[in-house]
This record gives C-alpha cells, sequence and structure tokens, in this order.
C-alpha cells in the first residue's frame, strides 16, 4: 500500500454502492458512507464515519469491495482524512425564501426526481427542505425512450446530462392531491408547485387549483427547452411581452407567492426577469437547462437538440444569477439558483450571489437523495469554520466583489512567480506559454523553466496548467 494517496482521485474511483459490502464488512464504522463524504467535499464527516474502525475491520472492508478494477483503498483514505475535527456547535441552516421559512436552502427542481408522492416523501424524510413538483400541465404528455444521455469525465461522473423529459404525466388532479397529502404529512417542507399553460385560462386555472391543494408557492414554467406543442416552456419564457401577461394573470388570481422559472436560451435574461417583476413576481427560479447539441449521444435512436444540465452549467447559471443580483431594479427580487449544484461548495456560490435557495436535479439523478447529508453537513461545517452563525450572513456577500469590465485595472500587471522546489520540469508551462502564450518562459536540456519579464504580459497561463502548483504570483507592478 502507497504510503501516500490523492484521496479525491482514490474516492472518486468508488463506485457509491447501494448497501455497500465494504460498510457490511466492517461492523464498528461506515467506510462506504466515509468515501462518499470525501466524494461530496465533506471531510468531517468522513472522519466522523472512520473513526471507530482498526484497521483489521478496514481491512476486511476492503476486502469485501466489488469494484471492477481493484479495491477502494480505505485504509489509506482513514489514515489521511486524519482525526475528527472539534465542532463545539454547528450553525442553524435555516433561511427563507419569499416570506416562506425553509429549514434548509436545499430543494429538489422540477424534475424527474420528483414525479410522485413516494419520491417527495423519501427525499423529505433524507433531509431535504422543500420541492418544486414536477411541471403540471393540461396537455397530454409523451416521452419518448430513452430520453437521457450524459457527457462523462474519466472516471465516470457525469460533466454534462441531456434530456428530452418534459412534464408529468400524471393526470392533472392526480397530481394536485399529490401536493396536498404531501403538504397534510409535512407540513414544515416546502412544496411549491410548478405549473405550465398554453393559454390564460389554462394558466389561471393550474394556479388557482395549486393555492386549493394548500401549496406555499407556485413556480411558472416559462423555460422547458424541448416541450413539442408550440407556444409552450422557452417559447413564452424568450418573450417578455408573454412572461409579463402570465404572470401578472396568476398574481390576479391566487394570493401565494409566484415564482417565474426563466430559461437560459436568451441573449439577456434579465429583460425577461424584469418583465416578470414588474408584473408582480415575488421571487425567480434560474436556470433551466440549455439548449444543446452532443453528436456522440442520441436520444429515442435520433440525434436532436435538447436541455443539458450537469456541473458543466453551473458557471452560466452563476453568470444570470449575478446579473439579475446586480440589477438595481429587481433588488428586491428574491432567487432561487438552479445549475449544476453537485457539492456545498457549488451551492455556497449560488447563496454568495443572493440565491435564498438552490435546486438540484442532476446530482440527485447520479447519485440520489442521500446528498442531501453532506450537503447540509459540508455547509454547516464550513459555516462553523469561518464562525458564521447563519446563512443569511453569506447570502450576497460576493455581490460587491464584481466589477464591470471596464472598471478592471489596466495599467499594472502581475508576474508569475516559480517556486523550484515544488518544480519537477515537466515544461506543461513552457508549451502553453509558446504556443497559447506570449513565448515569455524558456525551458532548455537542464528541465528548467525560466521567465522572461521582457516578454510576459502576466496572463497567468502557465499557472493554470502548472500540475504540481509550482507557478505562483508575485506583487503587482505598473506596466
Amino acid at each position: 500500500m502507497p504510503a501516500q494517496i490523492n484521496i479525491r482521485e482514490e474516492a472518486g474511483r468508488c463506485l457509491l454502492c447501494e448497501n455497500a459490502p465494504c460498510s457490511a464488512a466492517c461492523k464498528s464504522a461506515d467506510p462506504a458512507r466515509a468515501v462518499r463524504a470525501i466524494r461530496f467535499d465533506n471531510f468531517s464527516q468522513a472522519a466522523k464515519s472512520f473513526a471507530s474502525a482498526s484497521e483489521q475491520e478496514l481491512e476486511a472492508a476492503e476486502k469485501a469491495c466489488i469494484h471492477y478494477d481493484y479495491p477502494i483503498r480505505l485504509r489509506a483514505l482513514s489514515a489521511a482524512v486524519g482525526p475528527v475535527p472539534a465542532v463545539e456547535k454547528l450553525p442553524s441552516l435555516e433561511t427563507t425564501f419569499c416570506g416562506i421559512r425553509c429549514e434548509n436552502p436545499f430543494f429538489l427542481a422540477s424534475s424527474a426526481v420528483c414525479t410522485n408522492y413516494e419520491m417527495v416523501a423519501q427525499a423529505f424524510e433524507a433531509g431535504w427542505a422543500g420541492v418544486f413538483y414536477k411541471t403540471i400541465c393540461m396537455q397530454d404528455i409523451q416521452e419518448v425512450s430513452p430520453r437521457f444521455d450524459a457527457v462523462k469525465q474519466p472516471d465516470g461522473r457525469f460533466s454534462g446530462f441531456r434530456n428530452m423529459e418534459q412534464l408529468s404525466e400524471n393526470p392533472v388532479e392526480m397530481d394536485f392531491d399529490i401536493l396536498r397529502r404531501l403538504k397534510r404529512q409535512y407540513p414544515n417542507k416546502v412544496v411549491v408547485a410548478s405549473i405550465m399553460g398554453q393559454t390564460e385560462e389554462q394558466w389561471i386555472e393550474l394556479a388557482q387549483m395549486a393555492e386549493k391543494a394548500g401549496v406555499d408557492a407556485i413556480e411558472l414554467n416559462f423555460s422547458c427547452p424541448q416541450m413539442r406543442m408550440a407556444g409552450m416552456g422557452s417559447d413564452v419564457g424568450q418573450n417578455p411581452e408573454l412572461v409579463t401577461f402570465y404572470t401578472a394573470f396568476v398574481k390576479q388570481a391566487v394570493g401565494i407567492p409566484v415564482i417565474p422559472k426563466m430559461t437560459p436560451n436568451v441573449a439577456a435574461l434579465t429583460q425577461v426577469a424584469m418583465a416578470a417583476y414588474f408584473a408582480g413576481a415575488d421571487g425567480i427560479s434560474a436556470i433551466n437547462t440549455i439548449k444543446s447539441v452532443t453528436l456522440g449521444g442520441e436520444v429515442s435512436g435520433k440525434k436532436v437538440i435538447s436541455g443539458y444540465s450537469g456541473p458543466a452549467v453551473k458557471p452560466i447559471a452563476l453568470r444570470f444569477i449575478l446579473e439579475m443580483a446586480k440589477n438595481p431594479v429587481m433588488k428586491n427580487l428574491q432567487l432561487s439558483g438552479i445549475g449544476g449544484i453537485v457539492t456545498w461548495r457549488d451551492a455556497l456560490e449560488f447563496l454568495q450571489l443572493g440565491c435564498r435557495n438552490v435546486q438540484v436535479c442532476t446530482a440527485v439523478m447520479e447519485y440520489g437523495y442521500r446528498i442531501i447529508e453532506d450537503l447540509t453537513a459540508g455547509l454547516q461545517n464550513y459555516m462553523a469554520g469561518r464562525g458564521v452563525s447563519s446563512v443569511e450572513e453569506i447570502i450576497g456577500e460576493e455581490l460587491d466583489n464584481f466589477v464591470r469590465v471596464q472598471d478592471l485595472d489596466r495599467a499594472t500587471k502581475v508576474f508569475p512567480t516559480i517556486d523550484r522546489e515544488k518544480c519537477i520540469g515537466c515544461g506543461r508551462c513552457y508549451i502553453s506559454c509558446r504556443d497559447g502564450g506570449h513565448q515569455a518562459i524558456t525551458f532548455g536540456a537542464d528541465r528548467t523553466p525560466r521567465i522572461v519579464g521582457t516578454r510576459c504580459v502576466g496572463c497567468h497561463l502557465c499557472r493554470l496548467v502548472c500540475p504540481t502548483g509550482a507557478m505562483g504570483i508575485s506583487k503587482r507592478v505598473n506596466k
């Protein structure tokens, strides 16, 4: 067994089994839970789950591992995560959204992860604070099969997920009865009805049925990118006039919060969001999936344009959230963030840009409802480490750090530096600077890179490609 191990890479090999054989073989600890905690960036929980295991038990757990390649090196992982950190008291994750109390900021997004009573009840029992239930409509929804495709990283994890899923296939009355039962059984959870109409009358009728069912709020799906019927989904969300009208119709018809869901398939989302805001929207959900093409994948045996989600879309989602949060006209509009959230760190970024809750879909489809444990515990441990006592303290805290492009400093530059102890002489910095930069690094027979100050513009491409972290940052100087 190696003396050192890259714990993220090793945990990334784990299959995340159901009823994991490794934990069944380890009587005093839960190695499967520990490895999952590492996968989702929750090292405190990993230490706790490994804490009581002996060397012999972890050896037995390794032998029980069913990995198709070679067993996960549990003993090395246990040694690497170290002792259980001391935390006196974990902060509360409670927040509010559109005046509704939420026990934590984590919700299921309106999608395949919440299509019936049993699924949502299971999620609530696991610890999710609320659900934006799968969109209800009056049309006959006929789905294709298969309808999913994934773009994967080398270790098998999704980097992007493509789907042709539309809306709920249940009868309207069945879905509203499900929502009624959920709110009755789980009064402290937040139940949001997502609806989509094709006419003014349908939007109003669905909204009133939702309110009668006792839900906490209504989400208006203006954003599904793969509707087979015209005049629905993103067809509406790309038209500020329709967004204004339908939002206003629903606001006048019900007394509970109304939350339009925005499509990213527009040039300027803030224009459409402002239309919803002026029509009286209480909040905004953003974003839905991005129209995309993956040439290597098919849905229903055909190649087609469809929605794209998963980790790859997070920077795009954050851009739209930032633009809305920085818009002075909509400064009082509350935001629910969606797009590429897998770990608590992903969720934190949405919160720091002003979101009061986040919605998760693709990560649940890949890993299950169980990820809520690491989302909540990871965020709590982060807050405790910072001395933050409330989620409210981190909501929007990064907004002031973002400036306009024209406000950037263009009169100075920062040279990279080389840490000779970390540098292994691979030459990656030289190659990238030569072929994609400003030819400001030399690399000779001694395999030692050197920076040519007269040519370096301080772009720091070299630092980004360095595999060992040997490239650092010097002081900012005038050009």
